[in-house]
């Protein structure tokens, strides 16, 4: 069994990918919020979700490149930086041509930190990165627990969710002194000579994966943005309120990857995220009949227990079917991502404005199906295959 060591190169990328999952979950619940603000529909709020998945495209394109150039730590710290910028941005204008192109840079730089996190810890653990990577996402969700909380407060305060959702710069500050008191330095990453990344065809397996990931993305993305709309439709909650229930969301995904990290250890991929999966569909299905808040907030929490796996394990299972293109993989791993953001909010924000945004919910057990079936299909081919 692989032994998963804690040392501080690990302890600072984890509070790294942590406070980009402070912006990430703490978004999901600004956009109905923005929607109201702009007067728009959901179909036109989904539009936040198109410009996550264009600004995740634009990353992933940038940072095998980049991460070659100038290390991986480099980039990762250009990426944190970045973010604070476009949360500045997001928090200053008004109109939506400002709130998408902010949304699109935002996710864009945090495609940075993600790439260069499941990078390095892959590289700096080895056999045991499917729970370094469970962790560091469980640190992403520990920290993003209390975004929509935060929002929820500032929201309910009547100071708006711009208050709420700048906390990710003190966040990132925070991050950066402790590394410059304890001198802690990121590992810059293999081939770094400056020469083009090599382009050997990647085997069918991390295509599976790949579209695996973007599947398993579709019920995450949905989930965040669209929560807090069926708690107010559905089970009459408060804008406020509303948002602050999302957190209930990651509180599951945060204890689902503490847990989850331990399995992984134990348990391969591949049978472990189809027990995921189903809990997801269990968590959904309570959410989803429930007229009442406190249930439905329950139902949250299931999901994200099961949430909590899809991502870690897909990309592990991805990068172990890349063999040496670990950045190549990364980056493009980031694309299937940024598909299951753009297409499936904007077909669920369409199928909302005619039905409702309850009963277009019943989107994701389709999504978790399909998401299976991959799992399954996988699981007949070599990992190399």
């Amino acid at each position: 069994m692989p032994r998963l060591m804690h040392d501080r190169v690990t302890w600072l990328i984890y509070a790294q990918l942590g406070a980009w999952g402070f912006f990430l979950y703490g978004f999901g619940p600004v956009v109905p919020l923005l929607r109201d603000e702009q007067g728009t529909t959901a179909a036109i709020a989904s539009l936040h979700s198109t410009a996550l998945a264009a600004g995740g495209l634009l990353g992933a394109a940038t940072f095998p490149a980049l991460a070659q150039r100038i290390g991986r730590g480099r980039t990762l710290w250009a990426g944190l930086a970045g973010v604070v910028a476009s949360v500045l941005i997001l928090c200053a204008f008004r109109p939506l041509p400002a709130t998408l192109t902010a949304t699109m840079l935002a996710s864009a730089f945090g495609t940075w930190v993600v790439c260069a996190v499941n990078t390095a810890l892959s590289d700096h653990h080895g056999p045991a990165a499917p729970a370094a990577l469970s962790e560091a996402n469980a640190a992403a969700a520990g920290v993003g627990v209390l975004a929509p909380i935060v929002v929820g407060l500032t929201v309910g305060a009547g100071l708006t969710w711009r208050p709420g959702l700048a906390v990710v710069i003190l966040l990132v500050a925070l991050v950066t002194v402790a590394s410059l008191i304890f001198r802690v330095r990121l590992p810059a990453g293999p081939a770094l000579s400056g020469g083009p990344p090599e382009r050997t065809p990647l085997p069918r397996a991390y295509w599976i994966a790949w579209t695996l990931m973007a599947a398993t993305a579709s019920i995450e993305v949905c989930l965040s943005l669209w929560a807090a709309d069926v708690l107010r439709t559905h089970a009459g909650m408060s804008p406020g309120a509303a948002s602050a229930t999302v957190a209930s969301i990651v509180a599951g995904m945060f204890a689902g990857r503490l847990i989850g990290g331990r399995i992984a250890l134990r348990v391969a991929p591949a049978p472990l995220l189809l027990g995921a999966l189903a809990v997801s569909l269990a968590g959904f299905a309570i959410f989803w009949t429930s007229p009442v808040g406190w249930l439905a907030a329950a139902g949250l929490v299931v999901v994200g227990l099961g949430n909590a796996l899809h991502y870690p394990l897909g990309v592990s299972m991805a990068l172990a079917a890349a063999g040496d293109q670990p950045d190549r993989a990364v980056a493009y791993s980031s694309y299937s991502v940024a598909v299951g953001f753009g297409v499936a909010p904007l077909v669920l924000g369409w199928v909302a404005d005619g039905i409702g945004p309850h009963m277009a919910f019943l989107l994701l057990p389709a999504f978790i199906a399909v998401a299976a079936l991959l799992v399954a299909r996988l699981r007949l081919l070599p990992a190399t295959g």
